[in-house]
């Protein structure tokens, strides 16, 4: 008897599918923010269009791409003839960060045999998600030389780590409910033997060929090994680390190298200048944005400052500038789980695939207002982008994102968009294969408007 073949479920790469696995490139290369960062400041620098600039040196002049990079964060604009501050910005924000295990400055400890790791929980994770999987580490590693000081990436994706969990036979209540002590339960194992004091500093000094002695220090996290890519028998779902929110700052690349490459769309022609297009993907974002990179701090202001100061532009002409300006908050929401409906707004169910989602709350943990959701809803209707809307049930604590943090430092109308996900803080999560596509696009239209999208 002959086995019947299984079905040939192959379908044509689309435009959403294309995003999607260009997506997955993107979060294979960006196990960190500090890798973050600098995997954004390489796309836009290789268009050919964007060069970097050092902001303890005076910036050059002209117009063109401009690309920051100040530890976790990254920050990219575009001036010419037909982009100018004196009609405003369009700035996207997200963040670079995810929740994750941080290794401790003192890590390396142990028992019973088992040579262990000292990590602190970054951020709110799904802390049942990081047990059982086999984990590399990530980062930047400060080093000392011979010409001073020198912080580095560092990466190793070989099988180092693993939060083995209690067997059930030792915990029998586990599966009525699972309780883990940060301090106690998630200490990964990376080898057997007596604690190897001083282990954690050389195994990172192999990886970057210096003395042990000359490092100095580290921002070093687990990140989980396993590939992202697409799921499911159709191909409609993208399982992956980080997609909160890594697949907003692809979004937003993508979003900003298809409005500034020759021939697209935006206020190429227009008669009279547009507004700035500006991204800014922060870190810490996870744990409060209260940071030097966070968007708490002074980099947003500090950099469309200077833009304006560099346009000639008076101190009295920035705060009017600011007043022609519009943020979008780029940041996950939640898809409707369909295990737990029960948990969601009934009247406000998300989808994947279902196009961005215009994300509100009355009590302003998102930032999302009249303004800024019409703003959105005119731009998408426009573009034939399908968008949904969320709100938290009444009888839950609502999440919050940079944009309420980014409209009160500069007072400037704010809303808060996504990309529908499941699993949100799980070291895997789970999105649909069209929606970050939907998403670019929106976004090439918001950083393109005009000051026409704006109520008068």
């Amino acid at each position: 008897m002959s086995e019947t073949p299984p079905p040939d479920t192959t379908v044509a790469t689309s435009a959403f599918e294309s995003h999607a696995l260009d997506l997955c490139d993107f979060v294979a290369a960006a196990p960190s923010p500090f890798h973050a960062a600098h995997e954004v400041a390489r796309r836009l620098v290789a268009t050919g269009a964007f060069t970097t600039v050092t902001e303890s040196e005076p910036w050059p002049s002209g117009g063109g791409g401009r690309v920051l990079v100040r530890g976790g964060s990254v920050l990219a604009w575009w001036t010419d003839e037909q982009r100018s501050p004196t009609a405003g910005f369009r700035i996207v924000g997200a963040h670079t960060d995810s929740p994750n295990l941080r290794v401790k400055p003192r890590p390396d400890t142990g028992i019973a045999g088992w040579r262990q790791l000292g990590v602190e929980v970054y951020g709110g994770a799904l802390r049942n998600s990081w047990l059982d999987r086999d984990l590399g580490l990530s980062g930047r590693v400060a080093v000392r030389g011979p010409d001073g000081l020198d912080v580095r990436l560092v990466r190793d994706d070989r099988a180092l780590l693993r939060v083995p969990q209690l067997a059930i036979h030792l915990d029998r209540a586990a599966n009525d409910g699972l309780t883990l002590n940060p301090q106690l339960h998630l200490a990964p194992v990376w080898g057997t033997g007596p604690v190897d004091e001083g282990g954690f500093a050389r195994h990172l000094a192999g990886l970057l060929s210096v003395d042990p002695g000359a490092i100095v220090g580290w921002d070093v996290m687990a990140h989980d090994l396993t590939a992202p890519g697409l799921l499911g028998a159709d191909r409609s779902l993208l399982a992956s680390a980080r997609l909160d929110n890594l697949a907003s700052c692809h979004a937003a690349v993508t979003a900003l190298v298809r409005l500034t490459g020759p021939g697209t769309p935006g206020v190429h022609g227009a008669s009279a200048p547009g507004p700035v297009p500006v991204l800014c993907l922060f870190d810490h974002e996870e744990v409060g944005s209260e940071s030097a990179t966070g968007a708490g701090g002074s980099i947003l202001a500090t950099v469309l400052e200077r833009i304006s100061t560099g346009a000639g532009l008076d101190r009295d002409a920035w705060f009017a500038t600011l007043a022609r300006s519009l943020c979008l908050s780029a940041d996950g929401a939640h898809a409707t789980h369909p295990n737990y409906p029960e948990r969601h707004e009934p009247s406000h169910h998300v989808l994947v695939n279902g196009g961005p989602v215009l994300k509100a709350n009355a009590n302003v943990r998102y930032a999302t207002d009249v303004v800024g959701a019409a703003a959105v809803r005119v731009l998408a209707s426009d573009a034939d982008i399908p968008l949904q809307d969320f709100v938290v049930r009444s009888d839950m604590a609502c999440g919050s994102t940079i944009g309420p943090v980014t409209s009160a430092r500069l007072g400037i109308p704010t809303v808060d968009v996504g990309v529908a996900q499941l699993s949100m803080h799980s070291a895997r999560e789970l999105c649909g294969v069209e929606d970050p596509e939907w998403f670019a696009r929106l976004l090439v239209a918001f950083l393109g408007s005009d000051a026409g999208v704006l109520p008068g």
